[in-house]
């Protein structure tokens, strides 16, 4: 094959002719590559700005989600219409699903490959991935009112002061909590031989002879704080444009963050949405190609042949390669190795190279970011986050651990859920109440709406069992409704010669 690059040229794109960068102005000037576009240029294709014939009509299918917003914005199209119809040129189709083993992607029907010629340099292509492609020019896209300061990262934008307004009136009625059962003796027992017998290290005898001085039973209390937020972010975002419809500035003037109504599919679930801004849409040539839909191949290095890696370009077997010959014109290689056939390397036949199985040899692979279409759709992209933000405080006054309370069960003695919830201020426990009052002033958030929030307590049994075994005296604890058991001093931790940390 004669195809490949251009010995000495380091620029991998763009080809002879092609698109030579930002013009003056924001339009796309330069011509297609010599011998015109892969494929040839229909006829009134995309030349900057705005397509021929206007953008085309219609929003995207099924609208926007949400519905229209209430009082906020109205969509639909501008009185008296506006010039539809497919901009003149567009490539339809989509990409074809052949040839796409070892990476390549073949290009769009009737679209040929620009290629390289020359001869094939000696220096060895490198063997990294092409670096990923980078957003469009910033200063290329469309002034938006009220979008003038995004940018390709997200930027998160407080709702509006109506979003923030509490619910007025009183605190609702609340009733009184009652206390949670106690434990006796034999239970206790029974919940500390269901724990010895969970550990197979831990010896029974304790268990069973142990004689118990007092039982103090109490109640930790678990109090939770939560609230449901919507937090909104807009940024640029851009896909090949492929023909699909486009909603552009034509249509009317874009809506605001906070006026495209979106609902989340449960409360208190995590989960976000990604949204079109409509009327935000627009057509620009490829900036990472140049619009040509293609790039260099990142392994042959526009070459469309790599040096061999089973003899390493010295064209013969192993062993073998001591002999010196010029690499610089591989056609004629066999012509001057000066060595037999039977020498010569199996794999590439002597030549110290071989056919690049990521372009195949091409040359020239079809450009990721426009998928070999030439042209991008740019819009603003509305992101959405339902987040539960969450706060616990624990009461509890012996030795148990707080994470132990959080994990086990017990009575729900108060819960509540209002779009904003009072400080509970009559609980028995005044530290729940003083947990109450600075967890509710805590969940304040500027930069996101509060849709509802939750509180709730828990009251968990706890019952320290103290006793005496081998005249030596011990403590553990039944904790939760299930009675599971808190032992760090068990008497009886090791046997067989084994320890229990």
């Amino acid at each position: 094959m004669n195809s490949g690059y251009q010995g000495g040229q380091t620029t991998p794109y763009p080809p002879s002719g092609g698109y030579q960068g930002p013009q003056p102005g924001g339009s796309y000037q330069g011509g297609p590559p010599t011998g015109g576009y892969p494929g040839g240029q229909q006829a009134g294709g995309y030349s900057g700005g705005q397509p021929a014939g206007g953008y085309p009509s219609g929003q995207p299918a099924g609208g926007y989600p949400g519905g229209q917003p209430a009082g906020g914005y109205s969509g639909g199209q501008p009185a008296g219409g506006y010039p539809g119809g497919q901009p003149a040129g567009a490539y339809p189709g989509t990409t074809t699903a052949s040839n796409q083993e070892s990476g390549y992607i073949a290009p769009p029907q009737g679209v040929s490959v620009p290629q390289y010629t020359g001869a094939i340099p000696e220096n060895e292509a490198p063997t990294e991935q092409q670096s990923a492609p980078t957003a469009p020019p910033l200063e290329k896209m469309d002034a938006i009112p009220g979008y003038q300061n995004i940018g390709f990262t997200e930027s998160f934008l407080p709702p509006p002061p109506t979003y923030q307004d509490a619910m007025k009136g009183p605190p609702p009625e609340r009733q009184n909590i009652s206390n949670v059962p106690t434990i006796t003796e034999q239970e206790a027992r029974d919940a500390l031989l269901e724990f010895v017998a969970d550990n197979c290290c831990y010896g029974k005898k304790a268990a069973e002879d142990l004689n118990f001085n007092d039982l103090k039973s109490s109640s930790a209390f678990h109090y939770t704080m939560e609230s449901f937020t919507e937090a909104r972010s807009t940024e640029w975002a851009y896909e090949p444009y492929t023909g699909q419809t486009i909603d552009g500035p034509h249509n009317g003037p874009a809506p605001g963050p906070w006026d495209i109504q979106s609902k989340p599919s449960q409360l208190f679930k995590n989960e976000a949405r990604r949204i079109e801004v409509p009327h935000t849409a627009s057509i620009k040539p490829c900036h990472h190609c140049f619009a040509s839909g293609f790039i260099r191949c990142h392994k042959c290095q526009g070459r469309g042949r790599t040096r061999c890696f089973t003899c390493n370009g010295s064209g013969m077997r192993m062993g073998h390669n001591h002999h010196h010959h010029d690499h610089h014109n591989h056609d004629h290689h066999h012509h001057h190795h000066g060595f037999a056939d039977d020498n010569r390397c199996t794999w590439c036949h002597g030549s110290g190279f071989r056919d690049c199985g990521t372009c195949h040899t091409r040359g020239m692979v079809v450009c990721p970011l426009c998928r070999g279409y030439h042209q991008l759709k740019c819009y603003i992209c509305l992101t959405i986050k339902w987040h539960t933000e969450e706060d616990h405080h624990i009461v509890e006054r012996t030795a148990l651990p707080d994470h132990l309370i959080k994990q086990a069960q017990g009575q729900v003695a108060f819960e509540e859920s209002l779009p904003r919830v009072y400080p509970i201020t009559q609980f028995q426990e005044s530290e729940v109440n003083q947990a109450s009052a600075s967890l509710v002033a805590k969940h304040q958030f500027p930069s996101k709406a509060i849709l509802m929030q939750r509180q709730r307590v828990r009251i968990v049994p706890v019952t320290v069992c103290m006793y005496k075994w081998k005249d030596a005296d011990a403590d553990f604890i039944v904790y939760g409704f299930e009675k599971k058991v808190y032992a760090p001093n068990y008497p009886q931790k090791c046997c067989c010669g084994c320890s229990i940390i």
